[in-house]
């Protein structure tokens, strides 16, 4: 009698209950872990779907630095998450010691091959795992390793200026140059990663839709990101990755898929070097050689499983951050004329003077390209207006709690800073921060200079620093000034914008440029080259 009574007034009240339980859950978000104090969007401190709504906007780098100008240093972006927009947090944050983890946001970018996740360098949160894998591979991706990487980055540049002489200036056609010079990473990432091309820039087309893919693939994961349980519902659910072990699912990841099929050719060569440890260093070491050795030098942690891993990331990150931050050079150039002006007569005067050799397409080396100021202040300038990550790169606070801008930050709460409020900050860049500059770089005094380097957070800081960093720039150094010094470059419809896309790293769209062959002063020319 009594639980039916009770069932019946439940009945009778649910409208009134559910409403009363939903306000109660927003308002215990409201005052978690003590973060009511910290402004922000009136409805981020009640509900992650503001941060779920708002990345799908794909302006989120916008919004970010627009509440950190209103609010000041912190700013709360959801019940459990800050970001930190004062540059000493960087090292308080993503410092060596901190206790910090990575957030539930990475492994939703996790790729999956027979319905087992892949657990990256990058996606995996695993401090200690990330520690072991990165003393595996950390001699691949060394400073000291670019010089044997250096030919087959020129091999794709050659290829490259090659086709855009054939495909865009000798047609006259208009290009979509952020596509083009996705095209371009791709291709050096192919040739790094497995002694081959993909065939992007031969093709001039999207070979087996990976880029489709990837920029789908980063689309859900920004907004997916905020909320991570959506993945494990939708794309990462134990039935849908257990049909994939059966054979019921066999959807496979193009990037994954060429990874796989690129180690089969090889499989005879890998086994020899997992049986010896041995590179055959007469064709030059690529990456999937050299993580094949990790797995021999280090068998108890290295697998096959961490090496598709490892070459597979080296296309999901390491083509798309290199295009984004080519078409902003690109892009920032052909907006700047002045700039644009002053960097040729750089180059110019190098070449005249011998600083740059004389080689086919006019390539310049990674040496030569250090010896080049205002060929770095551009570099670092389109680095500082457009860095390639659009959110903050999240960080859970260790249990006991963390000081941080002298506030006690409880333990469980997601902390981080985002690199377009970072790169924005006038006490360290100038009161000019929205301006691209490139003299600011050349202008500033030692101490300046080396907050303003300490301050850009292009690619991460800390520990997890994008291990791929050293390979990004080779790219970036060698191709833009060969490029320009072959081609001049203007845009399809002058004074037109281009629009970007936030879907974790900030694309550009609608950049149409079209091309004219250069004539190179200096050193005295080919023979028919013009």
């Amino acid at each position: 009698m009594l639980v039916a009574e009770s069932l019946s007034t439940l009945w009778a009240y649910w409208p009134i209950l559910l409403f009363v339980t939903i306000v109660t859950h927003h308002v215990r978000n409201k005052y978690h872990n003590g973060l009511a104090k910290y402004p922000g969007h009136p409805l981020a401190a009640y509900t992650n779907w503001w941060r779920f709504f708002e990345n799908w906007s794909r302006s989120t780098e916008k919004t970010h630095i627009s509440l950190h100008r209103q609010h000041g240093d912190i700013v709360r972006l959801g019940p459990n998450v800050l970001s930190f927009a004062n540059p000493s947090t960087i090292k308080a944050i993503y410092g060596l010691g901190k206790g910090m983890t990575k957030s539930d946001f990475y492994p939703v970018q996790q790729a999956v091959a027979k319905g087992v996740r892949l657990q990256s360098m990058f996606s995996t949160k695993d401090e200690e795992y990330h520690a072991k894998y990165r003393r595996c591979v950390s001699n691949a991706f060394a400073m000291s390793s670019l010089v044997s990487y250096e030919p087959r980055v020129d091999s794709t540049t050659d290829a490259f200026i090659q086709q855009t002489e054939q495909r865009y200036c000798k047609t006259g056609q208009s290009c979509n140059f952020s596509r083009w010079l996705q095209f371009f990473a791709f291709d050096v990432i192919g040739e790094l990663t497995w002694s081959q091309r993909i065939g992007f820039v031969e093709r001039d087309e999207d070979v087996d839709g990976i880029v489709e893919f990837i920029g789908k693939f980063l689309s859900y994961a920004g907004p997916i990101g905020q909320m991570p349980f959506l993945d494990l519902l939708w794309e990462k659910n134990p039935v849908k990755l257990q049909l994939q072990k059966w054979g019921f699912d066999t959807t496979v990841f193009p990037v994954t898929k060429f990874a796989l099929a690129q180690s089969a050719k090889r499989a005879a060569e890998m086994d020899k070097i997992k049986h010896d440890g041995s590179l055959d260093e007469r064709r030059g070491a690529d990456l999937l050689m050299k993580f094949t050795q990790a797995q021999h030098d280090h068998p108890e942690f290295m697998t096959d499983k961490q090496v598709l891993a490892s070459c597979t990331s080296m296309i999901f990150a390491g083509s798309e951050t290199t295009a984004i931050s080519l078409s902003s050079i690109f892009y920032n150039l052909v907006k700047h004329p002045r700039v644009y002006q002053k960097l040729m007569e750089e180059l110019d005067e190098a070449a005249r003077i011998g600083m740059i050799a004389e080689r086919e397409n006019w390539k310049v080396s990674w040496a030569e390209s250090q010896k080049l100021p205002y060929l770095d202040a551009v570099i670092q300038e389109a680095f500082r207006l457009h860095p390639a990550a659009g959110l903050i790169l999240e960080r859970v606070v260790p249990p006991q709690g963390l000081t941080i801008l002298g506030e006690h930050i409880p333990g469980g709460t997601i902390v981080g800073c985002n690199g377009w409020v970072l790169h924005r900050r006038p006490e360290i860049f100038g009161s000019d921060v929205d301006v691209f500059r490139p003299e600011r770089w050349l202008e500033a005094k030692p101490d300046q200079l080396r907050e303003m380097k300490a301050t850009m957070f292009q690619f991460g800081a800390g520990a997890r620093t994008c291990v791929g960093k050293n390979i990004s720039l080779l790219e970036i150094y060698k191709l833009v000034p060969t490029f320009l010094r072959n081609f001049e470059l203007e845009l399809e419809r002058p004074g037109s914008e281009w629009r970007t896309w936030n879907a974790w790293f900030v694309r550009q769209l609608d950049f149409n440029t079209v091309f004219k062959r250069r004539t190179v002063p200096f050193p005295a020319r080919k023979a028919g080259r013009d």
